[in-house]
Parts: structure tokens; C-alpha cells; sequence
């Protein structure tokens, strides 16, 4: 099998590619005899290294699958030769076979002990050194093949993250003044947020959580809200947010998604009369700082009593509206930045506790959102938490 120069040896092979065996053994009487072994398997590339010296060169030039190194050799002992193929990155994971002219547990268990995969002593007879070479060959290219699978796989979730922060409206530091903090729990996670203009007096303000993490849920955690920014339910007022549930409720039962459902918060904003009309599904309140100043807002939580979208067919989606003060801070987040267990005692955190810290943070008039995800894990004894972190604010 010809292989690309430029490829290092971790590189897959493609299927079905042949055993590439590199030999390291100073004597030449050794070689010819391993050689002829395997001179009719068409299967078999057989490489010789006469020099310990060379060997860690060779083999990254040839890439072998499998590495069988005789123990007694001049300038480098076998074992320490050992020590440098499991030290170097390129070879550190090459299955390697010792071969000795003696049968002694002591060093045998000494070259296990430092990497090697298998002992034999030479020499072998051709029928199971052919075995052990195929075993050990085939093991090593279904990693190479596993890893290479998992690393594209890796980049393409990368890439469907990437795409999901990309379509989260950016902050806005006009009026409304908006910003937010997204720390998913996965690469990919099943929240996501947004706010965009109804008309010039109104503004829809929405977060959904999808049941579970990963390509499912993220997947249709985007198209829900694709659906919402573009206005693609039929006859449906945008400006209701109790038809909005209903209609997003009928369009996606969970029994048609994998068994996924969603919460979602939706409110809408009316700029003229400074009104927050909203509704949620099985979501928890967002949290409304309603006053003359600052120092004097009111915690409101805004809920309404809905069920988790895509559960219940027909079911009803209560909406509920709200007179904003002079001052009006929104805080709208999913379960994630609260539902967690605290290492002092393992005990839950409460959506009061977490209530009470976003009121002392908007008084505060603190402008740094990390600063709540920063907390939350300190108190969890961790930065990875168990769900995805998902947190807007608007100042209304």
C-alpha cells in the first residue's frame, strides 16, 4: 500500500489496508527468516531495521501497524527502545511485540510494564506469529479508523455549535438594551434564545429549552426558533403569545421528535405602552425588575401556568400581561443557571436563591453577566455544570 508522505502515523489507514511490519533486530540471520515468514502473505509489507539506532526514524517514515523489536541489541537495550517508541507521540500507541530468545517472567513482565503489547520467543512458529501480526495489525487500524471518526465527528459539532452562537442575536446597547450569556453544558446543548422586532412599537423576547443535549436537541431547539423568526406558523398573531404555544404545541408533538419536548418563555414588549405581554410552557418565571429607579424596583416573577410544549395536544396557554415602571430590568434564563447542587452540602439550589442573587445583582447595577455564571460555579464546585446555562437581560 502506497501512503502520502505528508501523513503522520497516526493518520487512518484506509479499510482494508494491508499489515505493515517494521522489524528492529540487529541480526540479519533473524530478518531473513521473519522475511520468508511472511514473504507470501500479500497482505504483509515487511520493513527491516538492522540498527536500534534508526529504528524510531524508520518507523515514521514507513508508519507500520504493528513493530516487532528483539531485547538484545548493541548501543540500545531492547527495553529502553521500548521506552522511546512509547515516548514519542507518533509511535506511542503502534502495538509492539518483543521478541527474546528466552522465556523469563521477570522480563516479560518488565516489558509490559513499559508499553509492550505482546512477547514472543523467537523464533516463533510462522502460523501463530502470522496471528499475533494480523490481531495486533487489525486492532491498531480499527483505532486509527475510530479516531479518525471521532475527529471529523468532533469538527462537525464544533461547526453546528459555531452556527448556533451565530444566530443568537448579538447585545444591543440601544433600547432596548440588551445582552446575555450562553455556557452550554456539552458542545451542543438544547437551549437557545432571541429577541427580534414584531413591527416598530413591538419586540417578541423568547428562550426555549429542548429536553437533553446534543445534535437532536440543538437541532430542533434552531428550527423552533427559526420558526419564530420568521414568522413561518400559519395564521398565527405573533403578538399573542398565548397562540404562539398553542400553535408551536400543535406543531411539534413530541411523538413526531424523538420523544423531545420544549419550555419556552415568550414575551412581547410593546414599546408605546410599556406593556411585557407573555406566556410560558412549562418554563421557569423570568425575573422583572419593575420600579421608579433601581434602588426601588419590585421583584416580579412573570409565569403563567402552561404545559411543556409537545405533551399534551390541545391543551390551553394562559397569557398574562404586565405595566412597566420607569425602571424595567428582564431577566429571562432557563432552569440550568439554578438547578444545580451545591458542593458545600450536595443539596439543590432554589429558584429563590437564585431569584434573590439576580435581584442583588440588578440593584448592584453590575454590567458583567459572567459574574452570576462565575458564581453558580463556585457553588457548584465546578465549571461544568449538569445543564446549559442560558441567560438574557434586557433593560426595557
Amino acid at each position: 500500500m502506497t501512503q502520502e508522505k505528508n501523513k503522520c502515523p497516526g493518520e487512518v489507514l484506509a479499510a482494508g489496508s494491508e499489515c505493515n511490519v517494521l522489524l528492529v533486530d540487529d541480526q540479519p540471520f533473524v530478518a531473513e527468516a521473519v522475511r520468508r515468514m511472511l514473504a507470501d502473505e500479500k497482505d504483509i509489507k515487511f520493513t527491516y531495521c538492522e540498527n536500534p539506532s534508526d529504528a524510531i526514524d524508520t518507523a515514521l517514515k514507513i508508519k507500520p501497524t504493528v513493530i516487532l523489536q528483539d531485547l538484545v541489541m548493541p548501543d540500545i537495550d531492547g527495553l529502553t527502545l521500548v521506552r522511546f517508541f512509547r515516548a514519542n507521540p507518533a509511535t506511542v500507541n503502534i502495538p509492539l511485540i518483543v521478541l527474546s530468545s528466552k522465556e523469563e517472567p521477570e522480563t516479560k513482565a518488565e516489558s509490559f510494564a513499559l508499553g509492550a503489547n505482546d512477547y514472543i520467543v523467537k523464533l516463533p512458529d510462522r502460523l501463530e506469529l502470522l496471528a499475533r501480526i494480523r490481531y495486533h495489525s487489525r486492532g491498531y487500524i480499527a483505532q486509527l479508523q475510530r479516531n479518525a471518526a471521532y475527529e471529523a465527528l468532533e469538527a462537525e459539532l464544533k461547526q453546528a455549535a459555531d452556527y448556533v452562537m451565530s444566530i443568537i442575536p448579538p447585545a444591543s446597547t440601544s433600547n432596548p438594551c440588551v445582552d446575555w450569556l450562553f455556557d452550554p453544558s456539552t458542545q451542543l446543548g438544547g437551549d437557545i434564545f432571541g429577541y427580534h422586532k414584531l413591527d416598530e412599537n413591538r419586540l417578541v423576547i423568547y428562550l426555549l429549552d429542548v429536553c437533553g443535549h446534543g445534535v437532536g436537541a440543538a437541532l430542533l431547539s434552531v428550527t423552533v426558533m427559526n420558526v419564530l423568526k420568521n414568522q413561518s406558523l400559519r395564521d398565527t398573531d405573533f403578538g399573542n403569545p398565548s397562540v404562539v404555544l398553542a400553535r408551536l404545541n400543535e406543531s411539534f408533538p413530541m411523538e413526531n421528535h424523538n420523544n423531545m419536548y420544549f419550555t419556552i418563555w415568550y414575551g412581547v414588549f410593546d414599546r408605546k405602552n410599556r406593556t411585557i405581554t407573555y406566556a410560558s410552557g412549562g418554563h421557569p418565571p423570568s425575573i422583572l425588575l419593575n420600579g421608579g429607579d433601581r434602588k426601588s424596583a419590585k421583584v416580579v416573577e412573570l409565569k403563567t401556568n402552561g404545559f411543556l410544549v409537545g405533551t399534551m395536544p390541545g391543551v390551553k396557554f394562559p397569557s398574562a400581561e404586565i405595566k412597566l415602571d420607569a425602571f424595567s430590568e428582564l431577566y429571562v434564563f432557563s432552569d440550568g443557571t439554578y438547578e444545580i447542587s451545591k458542593a458545600s452540602d450536595g443539596k439543590l439550589w432554589t429558584f429563590e436563591e437564585w431569584r434573590d442573587l439576580v435581584a442583588a445583582f440588578s440593584r448592584r447595577d453590575e454590567k458583567d453577566l459572567s459574574s452570576l455564571l462565575k458564581y453558580v460555579h463556585e457553588l457548584n464546585g465546578s465549571d461544568q455544570l449538569d445543564d446549559d446555562f442560558s441567560l438574557m437581560r434586557m433593560v426595557l
